[in-house]
């Protein structure tokens, strides 16, 4: 049942909603992982809408807190750079691989960076995916440099005119500074060989708010253009999606369901609003 439904199904029958309604959806809306603000937001908005065509005003409603920014990836002309971080157990290192899976089905020759050095099972993974859907991973020792094999990785891209290169990165280290200044030394050592053209960051939508707090932080780190959201099976649990575009104005670009390489897609905001009502 999507967040909305419950209050659709009150709302076409009558205006008089009584405090306690509104102090049920107020519950149901936060414990739907949509925040205190965008809560509070969209409770303001909803006590304006007419019983006649609540449904429709409110696909408006959610549709406005959307991010303004585009849902659509970035491609550039010669090799599209992208870097996705994110922390251990959001499924980063299996949305670097189907997002390489995608591209090479859409016909684009693809090379990845298991730069996640740092925890061994990643870079086997990531090698693992690479043999099986047919593209080239540039790794290097275990608990070695990661600027070393995201910099190797963006030569070869360049070297063999690559259309998209993408890097898997360090999701824990000792800390959170220490993994901010790695993630940001990975940054500056790829770009000394071209541009780093998108930042996805990979956000587990189970998660509730740590999303947005997780979203926050690398933001401040390395200028995130995008969200994978990842365990997104349309239910409740998909609000922090909409609370990430409404406070941060990242956009939602992938969603993952599932382990298979089918279960990745691109973001459809239509799909996902109608999803929240239905």
């Amino acid at each position: 049942m999507g967040l909305f439904s419950k209050f659709i199904a009150k709302i076409k029958g009558t205006n008089d909603f009584s405090p306690s309604d509104w102090a049920e959806l107020e519950q149901e809306l936060l414990a739907s992982d949509l925040g205190p603000t965008l809560t509070k937001n969209l409770l303001e908005k909803a006590k304006k809408v007419k019983s006649d065509n609540a449904e429709l005003a409110l696909i408006e409603i959610l549709t406005s807190s959307l991010s303004k920014n585009s849902h659509e990836p970035v491609v550039v002309s010669g090799t599209t750079t992208i870097m996705v971080v994110g922390v251990n157990g959001t499924g980063k290192t299996t949305s670097v691989a189907k997002l390489a899976s995608y591209y090479k089905k859409s016909g684009k020759s693809v090379v990845l960076a298991a730069g996640d050095t740092f925890r061994a099972a990643a870079v086997d993974q990531l090698n693992t995916w690479g043999s099986r859907i047919g593209v080239l991973v540039i790794s290097g020792k275990d608990n070695g440099d990661p600027a070393s094999v995201a910099f190797d990785g963006a030569k070869s891209a360049h070297d063999s005119a690559s259309d998209i290169f993408i890097i898997d990165t360090a999701g824990r280290l000792h800390n959170k500074n220490d993994l901010m200044a790695e993630l940001s030394k990975v940054k500056r050592v790829v770009e000394k060989v071209s541009p780093i053209n998108e930042v996805l960051l990979v956000i587990d939508a189970t998660t509730g708010q740590n999303g947005l707090q997780q979203a926050k932080i690398f933001t401040e780190c390395v200028e995130v253009t995008g969200i994978v959201l990842t365990k997104l099976d349309g239910s409740a649990k998909g609000g922090v999606a909409l609370a990430i575009e409404a406070e941060l104005g990242i956009p939602i670009k992938w969603v993952g369901t599932g382990e298979s390489e089918s279960d990745f897609s691109l973001f459809d905001a239509q799909s996902y609003i109608k999803g929240l009502l239905s």
